[in-house]
């Protein structure tokens, strides 16, 4: 069997979206960007180079004739939380269309056996590509360093930091997990790829190590027991990471860290750098 050459990206927008279609087209990768009527990521520099479509993701057969014109063997989806039910959809379409591989939108913390939040609707939705019959590949990278500074509220002027912060998990880069998957995709051949998961890592750190990172460079690093108001998310995640569940190598069926999982992925790219926190953030 070929290696994959054809792929669809749904949510291509400035973040792990639009960097995956930039490191497809770098692969030399046919890609389409598909993007709602309303976004506005259709101008981005990221997508140079890939055929844009806009499309209903909850119109199936509009999508599913998508999928048929370009020919598009996988379908990555980087939809943010807010749009994940739009995966089911997708998923339907990529179906109808013959699709041989999706990618769903993971590129966070573990989410096979959670029991809460958005780790319930991704599992759920691992479930339902089953039922379809279509192979998944699961990403599974911790945070995104790239994320940190809105993580922990630098933009207000201090590193805050919920509980103790000595927790450690796996932190990697934006475009360390764009680069991943676009070498995955264009250079295993598919049977590796059905229905695997790989758990990548950057940098293994803690709050508080990346906290004396910001000390050096004279912002205050403060340890609260709340966040400013409109910071829901970054309560959410700070106690994930407090609780050790936002390494990659965290197993949600025995409730703990197995720390030799954590990057346990990274040998499939044999020779890459893996950027550190301190690069990434500049510090």
């Amino acid at each position: 069997m070929s290696l994959y050459t054809s792929f669809a990206v749904a949510g291509a927008g400035p973040t792990i979206g639009g960097r995956i279609v930039k490191a497809l087209l770098e692969r030399g990768a046919s890609v389409v960007a598909l993007t709602r009527p309303s976004s506005a990521s259709t101008s981005s520099p990221l997508l140079e180079g890939a055929k844009i479509v806009t499309a209903d993701y909850a119109d199936v057969k509009s999508v599913a004739s998508i999928l048929r014109e370009h020919k598009v063997e996988v379908v990555i989806s980087a939809l943010a939380y807010g749009a994940l039910p739009s995966q089911s959809t997708i998923a339907d379409a990529a179906k109808e269309a013959g699709v041989k591989l999706f990618v769903p939108s993971e590129y966070g913390m573990p989410t096979e056996g959670g029991k809460g939040g958005h780790l319930v609707i991704k599992s759920q939705f691992a479930d339902h590509l089953k039922s379809l019959g279509i192979p998944s590949l699961r990403i599974y990278n911790g945070m995104f360093m790239d994320f940190i500074p809105w993580l922990t509220a630098v933009g207000a002027g201090k590193f805050l930091v919920m509980g103790k912060g000595d927790a450690s998990f796996s932190s990697t880069s934006l475009d360390d997990v764009s680069g991943f998957i676009a070498h995955v995709l264009t250079s295993f051949q598919p049977a590796k790829l059905h229905d695997a998961t790989f758990r990548i890592q950057g940098e293994r750190t803690s709050l508080n190590k990346i906290g004396a990172l910001y000390a050096s460079k004279n912002i205050p690093v403060e340890h609260v027991t709340s966040l400013p108001e409109g910071y829901t998310k970054q309560v959410f995640l700070q106690g994930m990471i407090d609780q050790g569940r936002a390494s990659s190598g965290w197993d949600n069926y025995v409730d703990k860290d197995v720390l030799e999982n954590a990057d346990s992925g990274n040998a499939a790219w044999p020779g890459h750098h893996w950027k550190s926190v301190k690069e990434v953030l500049g510090l």
